[in-house]
């Protein structure tokens, strides 16, 4: 597909429309990240990247939920409690942030929308809120991943450090997951 067959802007997640020119370089491979404010102690933060599988195949992929061990270092744990119209997940995670390692916990609901949108919103665990959304769009050959989150940790760190935190740590995060789901083929 040339890149230039890519004319209309493009939305993505709740609020991030695509130019032509950030079409190109998602399709160059690169992850494009927007921050926004949350919370006093909070963050959000939705980052978008091109994989050039079909939409249906990243789909298996990321509704196997045990598999996010393997896209997201940080998680070492994600079970699936429930399964149904309604999934209920637990993850646990370890994370080294400015001078301490916390470990999280998580119990999620998870409502699918069959091939476009995953919502995750949190039923109970080690932070104030807690929800993420995964979108994705066909594009051309492939498929465009929005994944958007907004998280206010049970810690009290001023939303800047969260911010620029989740900045640094999700593109790092969405390589690495599309390593992965490349790999599976």
């Amino acid at each position: 597909m040339s890149v230039s067959s890519i004319s209309d802007p493009i939305i993505i997640g709740s609020d991030m429309a695509l130019s032509h020119d950030q079409q190109k370089l998602l399709m160059q491979g690169e992850i494009l990240v927007q921050t926004q404010s949350h919370t006093a102690w909070g963050g959000a933060v939705t980052a978008c990247m091109y994989l050039p599988l079909v939409r249906s195949h990243v789909w298996q992929q990321l509704t196997d939920y045990p598999r996010w061990v393997q896209y997201f270092p940080d998680i070492t744990k994600s079970e699936v409690l429930h399964r149904g119209e309604a999934k209920r997940l637990y993850q646990v995670a370890h994370k080294a942030f400015l001078f301490f390692t916390a470990q999280v916990e998580i119990y999620l609901n998870v409502v699918e929308v069959l091939g476009q949108q995953i919502q995750f919103r949190m039923e109970k665990g080690t932070f104030l809120d807690f929800s993420a959304n995964v979108e994705l769009k066909d594009c051309g050959n492939g498929t465009l991943l929005a994944y958007n989150v907004q998280a206010t940790p049970n810690i009290p760190i001023p939303s800047i450090f969260i911010q620029q935190a989740m900045n640094f740590e999700l593109p790092t995060n969405m390589r690495k997951m599309r390593q992965v789901l490349c790999k599976v083929q």
